[in-house]
């Protein structure tokens, strides 16, 4: 008999994040728990603050006064950050005629209220996240549709569904509180799923920069602000009155000190020397910090020698590290009364003589040792104002693909490649995550980079299907939400890779190309929920009738594939996971067989099929499963299924 499993009822619901960062907390200080809850005077020691200062915090008071210190608040926040721990019952549906290459692209769209949306990616995406872009509303006063209602936030979704867009207007007396409000509790869950090398890059303008500098410095720290970039994206201006405005801003964080930037391609350097390898321009080889110097670095103070009476066709001298007869001696300069040092140590340097490293004549008559730098990628500046941020060109490549302008403003594409090749890596399958996807601009420069890098990078996008209002040339093309919009152009870019990949324009690796996407739609659960309003004790027949319509709650118009998919999203497996139909003996069985996990949904099934699913071999067995418990004709049976679960190690939960 194996290890003991784990039997519980599925409640249904989204990660509980505030359950995660209780648990969290507690690994790291045990000590600090009493009866289950967090000792704030314990902790307060701890982290070596005074307990008697921590006693007057008004969490620990129950309200009151504050304590001076340093914080950003606004009217709203309190309930802003109680919805970052709200879980969600809602559900994500698949959509495979909206879809290409659904069965085996891992690349994911999904239509929905991105709040809801980032709540039910918890579980299966908790720090998995490499790069996250977004380009939120920048409370213009006219374009606010994120107006989230925390009490009820379904009935909110169906409204804004509905209903043209609704305005901010800077005379509402909460104008920038109410922006707040929106960013916040999406910020908040998007931090929980950067890996800890992640990095998130978000595109605003100088009405909200401020205030949301202040938010991800709290969110992520003010030792992870890496840059608030200046974008110049139009180059001619926008008259707002006394003085045209030509950028917006990128704000730039990092998860963790683990992030690293790449570098990027400089298209503006032009080789001018080149030899057998290729083109290249020359770098000193001393280090001219004084900082580091012949003192605290002796392996890295050596001579040189040059022979000063030969020269290849770009004017370099041979060098060695042993003296020759009539061959000069070079140590790396003085400078500020302190002998510098090579960048190189010997070793390096030996590897590299006379093909890397050589000396170059100097005006003085003296020579420096220069290193052949071949790279054409160099660190991204702090201001982007070229060809690729230009907003016109966004424009016009969108119109390019659809005839008609059937969106305002959408981002370059070479500034989200740029932003791409920023923050993820073509050699490995990075996620990339953008909730404010518009036009799906991030999608299009995904997968345009991995064709032209031979990169797996995915992308996971979201957007609430905003109506696209009357009159638009979105509305006159037949789209009816900017969702339509982003999934054409999805289909259309996708197609027009794949043409330019087949005329060899693009790399050749045309095996790993996935212009695909899957597509779900945020939904109610594909439960009915228990209705657990008070039944008058006269009312026992329909309080009776309740129990029995629990016993079996999946909704009518709900297929396998969406129960599935609500499973898995909630069992921790990510949206592009393949399934495949195992057969038992009554009914089958769907199996992820990289996760080991599998859902038993179908009626019919008998205690047999569970003990046939059990004679796997140990390495292919499941290690978890779902089990519908409408499944089973009787109560006795399902208690049996529970117990062979438990007895063989394997986490069972019941729905």
């Amino acid at each position: 008999m194996g290890k003991k499993g784990v039997t519980a009822k599925m409640d249904g619901l989204s990660k509980d994040v505030a359950a995660a960062n209780r648990e969290t907390l507690r690994a790291a200080f045990p000590g600090c728990f009493s009866e289950g809850r967090v000792d704030w005077a314990a902790l307060a020691a701890l982290c070596g603050e005074n307990s008697e200062d921590a006693l007057e915090t008004p969490i620990l008071r129950g309200g009151g006064g504050f304590p001076e210190k340093y914080s950003f608040e606004w009217p709203g926040k309190r309930d802003a950050l109680k919805a970052v721990g709200r879980r969600s019952a809602a559900t994500l549906r698949p959509i495979p005629s909206e879809s290409v290459d659904f069965a085996t692209t891992r690349n994911v769209y999904i239509e929905g209220d991105n709040l809801e949306v980032l709540r039910l990616l918890q579980e299966s995406y908790f720090r998995k996240i490499k790069m996250i872009y977004i380009d939120p509303p920048y409370n213009t006063g006219n374009d606010f549709v994120y107006n989230d209602d925390f009490a009820d936030p379904w009935a909110r979704y169906l409204e804004l569904t509905s209903q043209t867009t609704k305005s901010n207007p800077e005379t509402a007396g909460r104008f920038h509180s109410n922006w707040l409000n929106m960013i916040y509790p999406r910020l908040r869950l998007a931090a929980n799923l950067l890996r800890d090398d992640g990095v998130i890059f978000v595109s605003i303008d100088d009405r909200e920069v401020c205030n949301l500098r202040k938010i991800c410095d709290e969110i992520f720290g003010e030792e992870n602000f890496v840059a608030q970039v200046t974008v110049v994206g139009n180059p001619r201006g926008r008259d707002y009155g006394g003085i045209a405005r030509m950028h917006d801003y990128l704000l730039v964080y990092q998860k963790t000190a683990e992030a690293q930037l790449n570098l990027i391609q400089d298209e503006e350097n032009e080789f001018k020397m080149f030899d057998a390898i290729g083109g290249f321009e020359l770098r000193e080889l001393r280090n001219r910090n004084i900082k580091f110097n012949k003192e605290n670095r002796p392996n890295l103070y050596y001579p040189f020698y040059i022979d000063p009476n030969t020269e290849d066709a770009n004017g370099l001298h041979p060098i060695s590290l042993t003296p020759n007869d009539g061959w000069l001696e070079l140590y790396p300069l003085e400078s500020q009364g302190v002998d510098t040092v090579w960048r190189w140590g010997k070793e390096k340097a030996k590897a590299n003589l006379n093909i890397n490293i050589l000396a170059k004549p100097m005006r003085n008559g003296g020579y420096m040792i220069v290193e052949k730098y071949r790279e054409s990628r160099v660190m991204a500046r702090s201001v982007w104002g070229n060809q690729k941020t230009n907003t016109e060109r966004g424009t016009l490549l969108v119109k390019e693909l659809f005839g008609a302008k059937v969106f305002d403003y959408p981002k370059p594409l070479e500034m989200l490649k740029q932003i791409c090749e920023l923050g993820t890596n073509s050699d490995s399958d990075d996620v990339i995550l953008d909730f404010f996807s518009g036009s799906a601009t991030t999608a299009h420069a995904v997968m345009k980079l991995n064709a032209e890098d031979g990169g797996a990078r995915r992308f996971i996008l979201a957007q609430l299907p905003e109506l696209c209002a009357e009159g638009t040339e979105a509305a006159k093309a037949g789209y009816r939400n900017i969702c339509e919009i982003g999934k054409e152009r999805m289909r259309r870019a996708g197609a027009k890779i794949r043409e330019e990949r087949a005329a060899g324009l693009l790399a050749d690796d045309a095996a790993s190309l996935d212009v695909g996407f899957k597509v779900f739609r945020l939904d109610t659960s594909n439960w009915e929920l228990w209705d657990d309003s008070p039944t008058p004790p006269t009312e026992a027949a329909a309080f009776l009738a309740r129990l029995r319509d629990s016993k079996n709650a999946r909704k009518l118009d709900r297929s396998d594939a969406d129960v599935l998919t609500e499973v898995a999203l909630k069992s921790g497996l990510p949206l592009d996971a393949t399934f495949e139909v195992l057969p038992l003996v009554n009914v089958a069985v769907y199996v992820e067989r990289g996760a080991r996990f599998g859902a038993l949904l179908q009626d019919g099934a008998e205690v047999e099929d569970v003990e046939r699913l059990l004679e796997a071999p140990p390495s292919e067995r499941l290690e978890k499963i779902v089990v519908a418990e409408s499944a089973f004709r009787s109560d006795a049976a399902l208690a049996n299924v529970a117990r062979l679960l438990e007895e063989n190690g394997i986490e069972a939960k019941f729905i």
